[in-house]
């Protein structure tokens, strides 16, 4: 009882202390809240959840991306940190916005456990409710449902959104222009939306963001299963463990909470893709992908540009949606094999009429294409102008090529181009240089960021497995003015041409 008693007055004295450094921090949250979070991190380049803590609580600038495990604390950790936010940092307005009211409330949970302990429970103004707390210092935390009617209209500094990949994108959207900084106490609080998911979906928000966030400046904070996991046993032997592939025993100097024996079984019970996307924090195997074949390390290269080969274009048209113009240099392949293209650079731009995309196509330098592989919508005109994309395209003085084909075929097409074979059936080896390394028939250059990024993203729907069109979201325009080249590459006798390679 005595001890009970001096616990709770430390926690109650402790509890007003705000830490100074990280390593104060660390002894802060396990004097308080009794728990040790993990500091080290077994993997390269990986950040723990101590890092994290330390970089919200000191009110680094920008925003914050947790991409863990599952099983790996972040929705724990997100509620640590709100906790510490709230008790130092008065008046801090904090959102927590999960993927499901349920994964809001479960952040919610961890929070109300931990201001029920006794030493912090004096702290909340009233009582917690099912829908927030407020604390005496004016500091105030409220849970928002996936909708954008709940999210609009707030003005808080944090907002932390849990398991992102759940969200509608809508919501997301609206989300972006909830947090301001502010003054809470003697503290400057910088207005920032945090994140926290695993990745488990291949062209889904997650890995959008994890994409998009050093053009953004967001910190990124990723850990896995081995970052969190308990210290393995001495008397389990790695030589016959199912985890030792990833693990290479660096769980005998782990400080984590994750049993070695749960993530063994979880190991057991799934897929070798699924385990290294849900406990290794890997990027999800592509299996909804259209080019789930398509590898940067093997089909984008730094080709040198030859003005003396034969150059032709592609073209997807847009005006709100992108204007996509691709360069691409042909040279004759191997007997018995299509010729090879390399896609030399790109352009890519929106809110723009035609004639004005042209202008600008026109000074890249590049040398002038025989033709331009273009979708045949263009032929019809315009209501405002009276005239077609193809008669602009002409007056310009392009050569345009139109040739219809099915959307199947054209992406059949491109697959084929992504193959890499030593030999070819009925070829002569003696035609390809020993020293010559075989190559794939189409290779696009590293400066045609969209679409490298359109060929890795474009997909079907993974909820409409049985539909064979996919998904437009925007990579659907770059890799529509490559199938446009390519397809005309081949019109010949109005078949597309099939050959084995």
């Amino acid at each position: 009882m005595i001890d009970t008693q001096i616990r709770t007055a430390m926690v109650h004295t402790l509890a007003s202390v705000r830490p100074q450094t990280a390593e104060q921090l660390h002894g802060w949250l396990r004097a308080v809240l009794g728990i040790d979070v993990p500091r080290a991190t077994t993997c390269d380049g990986h950040a723990g959840p101590m890092d994290y803590l330390a970089h919200v609580f000191f009110e680094q600038p920008g925003d914050v991306i947790v991409w863990a495990n599952r099983g790996g604390g972040k929705t724990y950790y997100g509620a640590v940190a709100t906790l510490l936010d709230l008790l130092f940092k008065p008046g801090i307005e904090v959102r927590i916005l999960g993927g499901s009211f349920e994964q809001s409330r479960k952040m919610h949970e961890y929070l109300r456990w931990m201001l029920e302990r006794d030493g912090l429970r004096h702290h909340v103004a009233g009582r917690i409710t099912d829908r927030g707390v407020r604390l005496t210092n004016g500091s105030k935390v409220e849970l928002l449902v996936q909708s954008e009617t709940s999210v609009r209209g707030h003005r808080v500094q944090k907002l932390r959104c849990d398991e992102i990949e759940l969200f509608d994108r809508d919501v997301w959207q609206a989300a972006q222009f909830v947090t301001r900084s502010a003054r809470c106490g003697d503290i400057d609080v910088c207005g920032a939306v945090e994140v926290f998911s695993t990745m488990h979906r291949p062209f889904g928000l997650m890995n959008e963001l994890i994409a998009q966030a050093p053009a953004v400046d967001a910190a990124v904070f990723k850990w896995c299963a081995l970052d969190v996991i308990a210290r393995c046993e001495p008397t389990r032997a790695c030589d016959d463990c199912p985890l030792w592939d990833a693990c290479r025993g660096r769980a005998k100097q782990a400080d984590g909470f994750i049993s070695v024996q749960d993530v063994i079984d979880q190991h057991r019970r799934s897929s070798r893709q699924a385990f290294e996307a849900e406990m290794l924090s890997r990027r999800p195997t592509r299996t909804d992908a259209v080019f789930s074949s398509f590898d940067p390390a093997v089909h984008v290269s730094a080709i040198a540009p030859d003005p003396q080969l034969h150059w032709v274009g592609g073209m997807d048209f847009g005006i709100r949606s992108p204007f996509v113009m691709l360069w691409a240099q042909i040279t004759p392949g191997p007997p018995g094999d299509p010729p090879h293209v390399d896609i030399i650079d790109e352009y890519v731009m929106s809110d723009l009429p035609v004639n004005e995309h042209l202008e600008t196509i026109a000074q890249r330098g590049w040398p002038t294409v025989d033709w331009l592989g273009v979708d045949p919508a263009g032929a019809q005109r315009n209501e405002q102008t009276g005239r077609s994309t193809l008669s602009v395209l002409r007056d310009a003085g392009h050569t345009v090529r139109a040739t219809r084909r099915r959307l199947a075929d054209g992406i059949e097409l491109l697959r084929r181009m992504l193959e890499v074979r030593d030999s070819t059936p009925g070829g002569d080896a003696a035609d390809t240089p020993d020293d010559a390394p075989p190559r794939p028939p189409l290779l696009i250059h590293p400066r045609c960021e969209r679409l490298i990024e359109a060929m890795t993203c474009y997909h079907f729907d993974a909820d409409r497995p049985h539909r064979d069109e996919p998904i437009k979201d925007g990579h659907d325009h770059p890799v529509d003015a490559l199938r446009y080249l390519v397809t005309n590459l081949y019109r010949g006798s109005g078949k597309v041409r099939r050959r084995v390679y």
